[in-house]
């Protein structure tokens, strides 16, 4: 059963969620909506576990198109930052807030970025794209995210602050048009830098939340140093140009990390 803590301690803890805001909140979609979230994500960890190759993306397509297709589209939830905004301004702790919160701000202290490798629906169309492993250097104009998170954060407290009538609907249009914008930035610069994940490195504004956290998570890919033979293939194979040989908080782009497990399963001397 050891092997099996990981996705047994990911399944307790969002469990527990599920049920404190169920009895918090009494209502009983969030113990559905975190239980069925939590058992996904431990599906995925219990399929890489057995070595089944495409493990995390079968977690991918479960929540991230759940929470594109049911909440978003279906159930009319701006689950994208705007979204987040809007609920705060309003002073309603539901919907994306609680989300928020959970997967964004105070859960990245235990995961880390394990969002963006999980449950991210626009991460889940790009990881299907041909760049999976970086053709070239990463680029250093990430200050771009800055930038998309201020607009955010101004476009929904200038319809604050214009008395702007139905908002909600406003922010319903804003997440399709949002999410239709990422997609298509999303591939042209994937294709433009031959990396998948590039529109994550350099313009997604969730990562402004997500990098500071993710400094301290308590999960985090370690190195055996005893066993490493300094191949480099962990480095070559990392969506995220993580050096994950380096055991210290400080290592470089060590904020980065999605937990694809992609260094683990490349090691040829099962050292991470």
């Amino acid at each position: 059963m050891k092997k099996y803590f990981l996705p047994i301690v990911m399944l307790a803890i969002f469990e527990t969620v599920a049920v404190a805001l169920w009895l918090t909140k009494d209502n009983l979609f969030y113990l559905l909506n975190f239980s069925y979230i939590g058992i996904s994500i431990a599906l995925g960890l219990f399929l890489f576990i057995k070595k089944y190759k495409h493990a995390r993306r079968v977690t991918q397509l479960l929540v991230g198109m759940y929470m594109l297709i049911y909440l978003g589209l279906m159930c009319n939830e701006n689950m994208q930052i705007e979204g987040f905004w809007y609920y705060l301004f309003t002073g309603v702790f539901e919907a994306a807030t609680i989300h928020y919160a959970v997967a964004k701000i105070f859960g990245p202290l235990i995961f880390g970025r394990g969002w963006c490798g999980y449950a991210c629906w626009t991460a889940m169309i790009l990881d299907f794209l041909p760049y999976k492993v970086p053709e070239k250097p990463r680029r250093k104009i990430g200050w771009i995210r800055y930038i998309v998170f201020v607009l955010s954060l101004v476009l929904v407290a200038a319809l604050f602050l214009a008395h702007v009538g139905n908002i909600e609907r406003i922010m319903f249009w804003a997440f399709i048009i949002g999410n239709i914008l990422y997609y298509a930035v999303g591939i042209v610069l994937a294709f433009v830098f031959k990396d998948n994940r590039a529109f994550c490195k350099y313009i997604c504004p969730i990562t402004v939340f997500l990098k500071p956290m993710s400094y301290f998570s308590l999960l985090r890919i370690k190195c055996d140093t005893s066993k490493c033979v300094s191949c480099g293939k962990c480095r070559r194979v990392c969506p995220m140009d993580v050096d994950v040989t380096d055991n210290s908080r400080k290592r470089e782009n060590g904020t980065e990390c999605i937990l694809c497990f992609e260094c683990v399963k490349n090691c040829p001397k099962d050292a991470l």
